[in-house]
């Protein structure tokens, strides 16, 4: 008798073959993130080179164009989370979406913006007089970028949203006390600055907190959400709209334009107005639409928190690209110097910092690598991994963390965007739990009925692992950094001689 083909087995066999190739795919992805990583620090070496052309600093300058690199694509991959966490959270857009409109928007807004004159916060805080040579401010830069890179690269492989601006500022400062001794360094200055950090995630969490308070208040506790919703979401959309225009107009470089606070208000009433003009007519055309859709009121948010995300990501390469070029640029502004024959008493190592268009391609594309390679890991974590973020949540995350960058500005303290949107979304998760908590007190329906009564009260809508492992990488990032740049500055002054 004839036996027709074993199908089964050869589905077994396919079965088998899927599953090598699914567990192939695992081990190859980061293998090649990290080859496409190191390809492209290759490369920010050679562009040194060839810039450089045969300068007796030429390898200095390939040293340092590669650290610059490495410390962009680091920046990248921590700070995205920031900007596209919560709207990947709350499902306004896919993984794959975020990443390539955060690329794309990242190295816009450090093109366009990124070229003015950087003059980094640490400016104020070190005093050029106690660093003179100019042998020691290459290697006091060096030492800090190496440092800040080191530390954002193990927070993100740990998965620790960090402020990349504490990390850079806390290199400088460790480079700075072993180069010239505690007393080079403003401690008042820097005591204000340590205390706007502190403050920032509180102002966030606590208008995260009073928007999505607000929200249910107006619509999601209302008899008829969807007529509430036709009211009021054109409403919320015209006043994210003025935030972000305020927002905008204070975050842009000066190369774009000069903008006070009052004329940056002005902007942000401009953008109000237009957003709630256009709001108006197409939440009542998508209201119609999803009337009797599970979810209607939240579908409404998902378009302005995409368009939110997007403008945070070119904000965020317009500012914080300094954070990877500055110290580069100040390396290659002194090496430049001595090379057409400058001497070293005339070298002016704190002069205003021209930016050359090479080093800030390194930036700009360093920072947009870091996103599209490494960039899941910290927005899983931002996302979905703090407290469940869906988009009327994400909108509040969005909207308190341009009114706190807002209200940071206006009373002149620098904040760090990281500790902002963080510390909104953990606003967010504690709400829930109080919220949930005076529902079960009041007898009402608890949010998980179908667990027992204890195991209710024992539960959490926000993981409390990843808020101390969030907060134990916050408070360490400057000392840390500022231990391992000491520690660099120490080596590399030894080589050096």
């Amino acid at each position: 008798m004839t036996t027709g083909p074993d199908w089964r087995s050869l589905d077994k066999d396919l079965a088998r073959l899927n599953q090598t190739e699914r567990a192939t795919g695992y081990v190859v992805r980061p293998l090649l993130g990290l080859g496409l990583a190191l390809a492209f620090m290759a490369f920010a070496g050679l562009e040194a080179a060839l810039v450089m052309g045969t300068s007796p600093t030429t390898i200095m300058a390939m040293v340092a164009a590669v650290f610059g690199a490495y410390l962009a694509l680091n920046i990248g991959a921590n700070d995205v989370a920031n900007n596209m966490g919560p709207a990947v959270g709350a499902k306004a857009l896919p993984m794959t979406a975020a990443l390539i409109a955060a690329a794309l928007a990242e190295v816009s807004g450090a093109l366009l913006g990124g070229s003015e004159v950087v003059n980094t916060v640490s400016r104020r805080l070190i005093d050029p007089t106690a660093m003179n040579s100019p042998q020691v401010v290459v290697l006091a830069m060096m030492s800090a970028m190496i440092a800040s890179a080191l530390w954002v690269n193990l927070a993100t492989w740990l998965s620790a949203p960090v402020s990349t601006t504490q990390s850079i500022i806390g290199a400088i400062l460790g480079a700075t006390c072993a180069a010239a001794g505690v007393a080079a360094v403003d401690w008042l200055t820097f005591s204000s600055i340590a205390t706007s950090w502190m403050l920032s995630p509180l102002i966030g969490a606590a208008l995260a907190m009073a928007l999505l308070a607000l929200i249910q208040r107006l619509i999601s506790r209302r008899d008829d959400k969807m007529a509430a919703a036709r009211r009021w979401v054109p409403v919320l959309l015209a006043g994210m709209g003025g935030a972000f225009g305020t927002f905008f107009a204070l975050k842009l470089p000066d190369t774009i334009a000069t903008v006070t606070p009052e004329q940056a208000l002005g902007v942000g009433a401009l953008a109000g107005g237009l957003s709630f003009m256009i709001a108006r007519p197409v939440i009542r055309y998508r209201a119609a639409q999803l009337e009797h859709q599970k979810g209607a009121i939240k579908a409404l948010f998902r378009l302005p928190l995409v368009i939110a995300a997007v403008l945070m990501s070119f904000a965020h390469g317009a500012n914080d690209v300094a954070n990877a070029i500055s110290p580069l640029a100040s390396i290659v502004q002194v090496m430049g110097q001595e090379s057409i024959g400058t001497h070293p008493a005339e070298i002016d190592a704190f002069a205003p910092i021209s930016v050359p268009f090479w080093v800030l391609i390194i930036g700009a594309l360093g920072m947009a690598m870091g996103v599209l390679l490494f960039g899941p890991r910290l927005i899983n974590m931002v996302g979905t991994q703090i407290t469940k973020l869906n988009p009327i949540r994400a909108y509040c995350v969005s909207t308190s963390a341009a009114l706190t960058v807002i209200v940071a500005s206006w009373l002149g303290l620098p904040v760090s965007s990281t500790h902002v949107a963080v510390g909104a979304v953990f606003g967010v998760g504690f709400y829930r739990e109080y919220a949930a908590a005076q529902t079960r007190r009041a007898g009402g329906k608890s949010n998980r009925p179908g667990l027992p009564r204890e195991d209710r009260s024992r539960r959490r809508l926000v993981r409390r692992s990843h808020v101390l492992t969030i907060l134990a990488a916050w408070l360490i990032t400057v000392p840390l950094s500022a231990m391992v740049s000491a520690l660099v500055f120490t080596v590399l002054r030894f080589f050096a001689g």
